[in-house]
């Protein structure tokens, strides 16, 4: 079987805007008197902004002090302080291996898909000149279901009309990888703490055509045996 699209997750994947989002939240958490710090961060990768705002209301007991509307404010609060910080990001700020690989997927003939939860995630692209790179991206507005929920995976295999068993998804949160697990596709987890990943590297670094092709190979002779 001939592998026919990558699709990645952004953040810690492509790029790493993951600290911009914690500083983001943190500060509109500590409006609202909630110290947010490292470890709840952890929980928040991966995930859609308005679970990542409940998990945030939920660790500083302040569930039911906000209504529905005032939940889409603080979001839209977060979003805004993030979008400024994003001003930062540049073609350098792209993590390394991952436009070199971009490049030998094109010129092999595999597609490249993007499955992120964020909002911001074309413009992003954009910020790293990545845009042109990407033959398609889910478009997080119109996904209902979170990671680990499979759909923004699956709706990157029906905009790149490809089935999930003939792709490689990469992510570098739990939650990602369960998706990817779940829709049928192999998983490349970057971060050797993740579980269940097909293949766990440390960094973005060990990513290359020549190690995804001789992961992609071994994976089918085994099952194939």
């Amino acid at each position: 079987m001939k592998l026919q699209a990558v699709i990645f997750d952004l953040d810690g994947v492509v790029t790493d805007t993951a600290h911009l989002h914690f500083l983001a939240w943190r500060r509109v958490a500590k409006e609202i008197g909630i110290t947010l710090d490292e470890q709840i961060n952890e929980q928040l990768k991966g995930i859609s902004r308005m679970e990542s705002l409940a998990r945030i209301l939920r660790s500083g007991g302040a569930e039911q002090r906000f209504d529905e509307p005032q939940r889409v404010q603080l979001a839209q609060r977060k979003n805004a302080l993030y979008v400024e910080s994003l001003r930062q990001l540049n073609m350098s700020s792209v993590l390394p291996g991952i436009r070199e690989l971009l490049n030998e997927l094109h010129v092999n003939g595999v597609g490249v898909g993007l499955a992120s939860v964020s909002l911001n995630a074309p413009q992003i692209l954009q910020a790293l000149g990545l845009e042109r790179l990407f033959d398609f991206c889910a478009d997080a507005s119109r996904i209902k279901h979170s990671k680990p929920d499979p759909e923004i995976f699956m709706a990157a295999c029906t905009g790149l009309n490809v089935e999930p068993r003939c792709c490689i998804g990469i992510e570098d949160a739990q939650a990602g990888i369960d998706a990817i697990n779940a829709c049928g596709m192999l998983s490349v987890g970057i971060g050797t703490a993740l579980l269940q990943a097909d293949l766990r590297l440390a960094s973005t670094d060990e990513l290359s055509w020549a190690s995804l092709q001789t992961f992609w190979l071994t994976k089918h002779r085994q099952q194939a045996v």
